[in-house]
């Protein structure tokens, strides 16, 4: 066993679910309670940066700290059956097609129905308690699309490339190293409850999937972002009319 990778294993951890467990959720019950514009930019802006200083250094040190173990993690991984299958029919000639296809698909799944819903909504669709994150006004939006975006870049970078490597190198195993990487990323979003919790494990098995299938992080990082900032910018442009609210 690595004994640094486990030392190094154990303050990422540690430092995700203390801020999972106990300051994430005292702060997202506080930033409920805002009505001012002003103070929700603020805790955005606040969120922004802490963020990006918490989630890129540990991006950064598991990266760092597994480099020689990512290759072999995604290899091991790869070798499972429903992987190798979908690797072999991605090398296809009809491969790349579909997957073009499907990716259209996804994107208009996700795009459009907020789009033809717009005018016929009261209140944005929500799974698990995310609705006074949404940005309610113009201000607002640039902080969700910079959170969108960050999230999407660190928050793969971590659970999908540096911590699964790390524990690969402690444990050996690329099942327990993804799977482990997946149900802390789930924890993660603890401050959305319980629907949020598990809406997070299966978003984080698709990136995983995607990652894995493509042996690039890029596609995960694009359609991570690309989600969030549905959620983000979209449905409040669209639905909560954020554009217009000054």
């Amino acid at each position: 066993m690595d004994l640094a990778a486990l030392a190094l294993l154990g303050v990422v951890v540690g430092v995700l679910l203390w801020r999972a467990l106990t300051r994430e959720r005292r702060e997202y019950v506080r930033f409920k309670r805002l009505r001012s514009t002003v103070a929700r930019q603020r805790v955005y802006r606040r969120w922004l940066i802490e963020g990006a200083i918490v989630l890129s250094g540990l991006s950064l040190a598991t990266i760092v700290g597994a480099w020689a173990q990512i290759p072999l993690a995604l290899t091991a991984a790869q070798q499972w059956e429903p992987i190798a299958a979908a690797r072999a029919f991605l090398a296809t000639d009809a491969g790349i097609p579909v997957a073009i296809a499907i990716a259209v698909v996804v994107l208009a799944g996700l795009v459009l129905p907020i789009v033809f819903l717009r005018n016929s909504l009261e209140e944005a669709p929500a799974i698990g308690d995310i609705r006074a994150l949404l940005p309610r006004a113009r201000g607002e939006l640039p902080y969700g699309a910079a959170l969108s975006v960050n999230a999407g870049v660190f928050e793969e970078l971590l659970f999908r490339l540096g911590f699964p490597a790390l524990a690969f190198a402690v444990t050996g195993d690329a099942l327990v190293a993804f799977l482990g990487a997946t149900l802390l990323f789930g924890v993660l979003h603890l401050y959305q409850g319980a629907l949020g919790i598990l809406f997070s494990v299966v978003l984080g098995a698709v990136f995983v999937a995607l990652y894995l299938i493509t042996g690039s992080i890029v596609v995960p990082i694009v359609l991570h972002a690309i989600i969030d900032l549905r959620s983000m910018v979209l449905i409040p442009i669209a639905l909560g009319r954020a554009w217009e609210k000054p």
